[in-house]
């Protein structure tokens, strides 16, 4: 993901529960969902002990209108009831990026 102004993230870390059936449909749907959601910019996970999701957006009123859409308030209340011990939102704006590539 490229981009030269300030953007925001949201890092979304959590531990599973046992009981994760479903649990990988439901996150290709939210990742296929946010990928249609205006301001979306893109997406970075990784999932073992501790699961880390970052996505990436134009502004905050996008992270808003993504929190509030339909189905992905269903799945974040499958997540509590069913799929996750603990979770922690942290949303933060970037103000710079760089990276290395060999």
């Amino acid at each position: 993901m490229k981009n030269n102004k300030p953007y925001y993230t949201v890092i979304f870390t959590s531990t599973q529960t046992e009981k994760i059936k479903g649990y990988s449909k439901m996150v290709n749907q939210m990742e296929a969902l946010a990928k249609q959601q205006d301001g979306y910019l893109g997406m970075e996970s990784a999932r073992n002990e501790v699961g880390i999701t970052v996505s990436y957006w134009e502004s905050l009123e996008a992270i808003k209108q993504w929190k509030a859409n339909s189905e992905h308030l269903f799945a974040q209340h499958k997540g509590r009831e069913q799929w996750y011990n603990w979770y922690k939102v942290r949303i933060c704006k970037v103000e710079r990026e760089y990276e290395f590539e060999k």
